[in-house]
């Protein structure tokens, strides 16, 4: 027993001991140890030109020196926060070249999380506007609203959400600046919700959104201290490294156009304490920036600003090395003591503790529960503004990953119209606590697309989308075509917690069509057509899209010309109504220019005038499908195979109904209408109509594409006689340049219908 209890002794002393020694060890090498001096490291703002960051921190890491408070201004914000929660520079690395900064840096929903409506819908119109009737829009204030921006914000800082001190509470202290607009003061974070502070000191007036906080409005830093050395100082910096990326002074001959004068507006308010911070810097790695800007977020770009943020700071190497003997005379730091772990992130599904619910309706709670099967155990007080649902037994095996993070904050951002939504996760034992908060009402929408081309010459369209407020989430989108085909429709869309959308459309179309015959003018008929739709059946998912209803047809004519020689022929109105079912289904990456997915669509109808038949005999028949898959090869080659046709059958074809070839675009100038390589004008078909096409896709530079395509097709009056014709054929070869107005470019194709080269040009989205 006593020799038990001399060995007891023995081992607490041994591992007394060697915690005191760790404990020493780890004195020696803390921050905090008298015994060496602290390090600062100081991020400058600058946009896109920022990434040099990532590279310099690589070095600063390489060269062993502690960083123990980090300070930062706009990108150099963003860059200094996720540093100090844990991510080093290869992450920070990774991180941003997996983003697609196209998306991140504007409002736009993603395309993977939309539903093909949606989609359409943001690759038709060159401008969208949220538009504010009788009150306020406090989340205005910039072309940008950030709400990309704060969502990856929100998933890159999981764990450090909360509000935190950003001194204690973060992995190395960490303050940010941003600028109260109110008295034009510099305003310096050292706490609060990391994401929204980063998102503060990036805000640049006028292209971002401010961020309000109480009585303040919080813009982008830079206009007051855009490299914050003094900041770092006041949080007792002993010695401080700094990396900037502001370019050379402009001069008169460099600002001849309007975005140069902006940029010289913005660098020389950023001057502000520029040179004072300069003075108390002990390093400076001022990186080369030439040739880019604050929005050059391409890849390419990345990867040069990042290497030059890197080799600019190994040209301070010898600097650096010196500087670590200084505040290391014993070389006892051994990295990466400043970096014990890499922050969470969501790249695996956690457990679910409780669902959070602020600032929505009971009705929005519900409408949510429903969609996600967000289990709910525990009854809830739907009078409180904040709901829990607290998951337990059963569903305690609930889940969060950041794909339901984002379709969370999507359907409340598209679905229940709110302006802004947060999926906030917070630690909460084992689990995660998740709060979902929604911001205003969403405001009016408007629309504007603008495009044209060598058939229709100018075009305008408008829109405008407004939620109705009510127990079942609605919304009436009303859309305006001004051009050559006027059109005005009305939409209302129901979101009831049901698998489908109900909706009814009414639409109005003045058509003005010129019918060729062989690449000659036949006639031009102009008419009015008056459709109303019912869709009681309109499932809506991200790729996948079915309707079913009833719709009415109304055609008034107004004349129809043929050749200079011919006479008027006045034509008799009619009405039609028809079934119809369509399926449609897009995995495309890229609405123009897919490099992977498909993309199918068909359709049934059945066409008559009293609801059972047409003109006293069986109604007409309506099928039509097409088909298109990507191949890519490479990153820039890519083959897209695609297979059409449409089959009408039935005694009496209405010739509005008939087939119709031409352009480059399915239902471009009238809904029957398939497009056809070398055939640059609307030309009838027969009654039954198949086709095959080969197109190849090459990708110049980022945004540059030369594409080819054949087509050969078949046509007859009867289905048996199909392969019995002449096979049409067809040729074509185009450049288009891909903008944010919409692809812009020109075709030049030959057919053996037309037998003489056929030249097309078109500017702008389509629509």
């Amino acid at each position: 027993m006593i020799q038990q209890v001399v060995m007891m002794k023995t081992r607490f002393w041994l591992l007394a001991a060697i915690l005191f020694f760790c404990g020493v060890v780890y004195a020696q090498t803390d921050s905090t140890s008298l015994n060496r001096k602290k390090v600062a490291v100081v991020l400058s703002g600058g946009g896109a030109k920022g990434m040099a960051h990532i590279g310099a921190l690589k070095v600063i890491e390489k060269a062993g020196i502690p960083i123990d408070i980090i300070t930062g201004t706009s990108m150099g914000s963003i860059i200094g926060g996720l540093y100090s929660i844990g991510y080093n520079a290869n992450s920070l690395d990774s991180m941003v070249r997996v983003q697609d900064w196209s998306y991140v840096i504007t409002d736009k929903e993603k395309l993977s999380k939309q539903s093909l409506a949606d989609r359409k819908k943001q690759n038709t119109y060159v401008f969208t506007r949220g538009i504010t009737i009788g009150k306020r829009n406090y989340n205005d204030g910039g072309i940008i609203q950030g709400k990309n921006l704060a969502e990856l914000f929100q998933q890159l800082c999981v764990g450090y959400t909360d509000s935190l001190d950003f001194s204690s509470d973060l992995l190395i202290p960490f303050a940010c600046v941003a600028t109260n607009v109110v008295d034009n003061s510099e305003y310096v974070f050292h706490g609060g919700r990391l994401p929204v502070a980063m998102r503060a000191s990036m805000a640049i007036p006028a292209a971002f959104s401010p961020i309000r906080i109480g009585d303040k409005v919080h813009v982008d830093g830079g206009l007051r201290n855009n490299y914050p050395a003094d900041v770092a100082r006041e949080m007792g910096a002993d010695i401080i490294i700094g990396v900037t990326v502001q370019g050379e002074p402009k001069i008169a001959d460099d600002m001849g156009r309007t975005m140069s004068i902006l940029s010289q507006i913005i660098d020389v308010n950023c001057k502000n304490k520029y040179d004072e911070n300069l003075a108390i810097t002990d390093v400076h790695v001022q990186v080369d920036t030439k040739g880019y800007n604050a929005a050059s977020f391409s890849l390419n770009a990345i990867d040069t600003l990042i290497r030059r943020g890197e080799e600019e700071a190994m040209r301070h190497w010898d600097e650096l090395m010196a500087l670590k003997k200084q505040i290391d005379p014993e070389d006892t730091i051994h990295p990466p003591l400043h970096h014990p772990r890499n922050p969470t992130v969501m790249t695996d599904k956690y457990r679910v503790t409780e669902y959070v619910f602020e600032n929505m309706t009971p009705q929005d709670e519900r409408f949510l529960r429903h969609k996600f099967r967000l289990h709910k155990t525990v009854g809830t007080n739907d009078n409180l503004p904040r709901h829990v649902i607290d998951l337990s037994s059963s569903a305690r095996g609930d889940s969060i990953d950041v794909n339901l993070q984002q379709q969370l904050t999507t359907t409340m951002r598209m679905d229940l119209f709110y302006q802004t939504a947060e999926c906030q996760l917070v630690p909460d034992g084992d689990g995660m606590r998740v709060i979902l908060t929604a911001g205003n009402r969403k405001t009016n929408q408007a629309y504007v697309g603008l495009r044209y081309d060598t058939e229709e010459q100018a075009a305008v369209q408008l829109g405008a989308d407004f939620p109705i407020k009510a127990s079942v989430p609605m919304n009436v989108d009303v859309t305006l075509r001004l051009g050559k085909r006027m059109m005005a429709r009305g939409e209302l869309t129901a979101h009831p917690q049901l698998f489908t959308c109900p909706m009814f459309s009414y639409t109005f179309s003045r058509n003005d069509i010129d019918i060729y015959s062989e690449g000659d003018r036949d006639y031009n008929i102009l008419y009015n057509q008056f459709q109303a739709e019912l869709t009681p059946i309109n499932l809506n998912l991200v790729h996948f899209n079915l309707q079913m209803g009833l719709r009415w047809d109304y055609l008034h004519y107004r004349n129809k010309l043929g050749s200079e020689t011919s006479k008027e022929v006045t034509l008799d109105n009619e009405h039609f109504y028809s079934y119809r079912a369509r399926l449609d289904y897009n995995s495309e990456d890229n609405w123009y220019f897919p490099t992977r997915g498909a993309r199918f669509k068909a359709e049934y109808a059945y066409l008559t005038d009293n609801f059972v038949k047409l003109d006293n005999k069986t109604g007409m028949s309506e099928v039509n499908a097409n088909w298109r898959k990507s191949f890519s090869f490479g990153s820039r080659f890519t083959l897209q195979p695609m297979l059409y046709g449409r089959l009408l059958f039935g005694s009496v074809v209405p010739p509005v109904f008939g087939n119709t070839i031409g352009g480059e675009w399915f239902g471009h100038y009238v809904e029957q209408q398939m497009p056809f390589a070398g055939v640059g004008n609307l030309e009838y078909v027969n009654n039954h109509f198949v086709a095959t096409q080969l197109q190849a896709q090459q990708r110049m530079g980022n945004n540059h594409f030369i594409l080819f395509s054949v087509v050969g097709a078949q046509q007859s009056e009867r289905l048996k006689e199909l392969f019995d014709h002449k096979t049409l054929f067809g040729c074509q070869a185009a450049y288009y340049l891909n903008t944010m107005f919409g692809p812009i470019g020109a075709s030049f194709g030959y057919s053996n219908r037309i037998k003489k080269p056929q030249i097309f040009v078109n500017l702008g989205y389509i629509f």
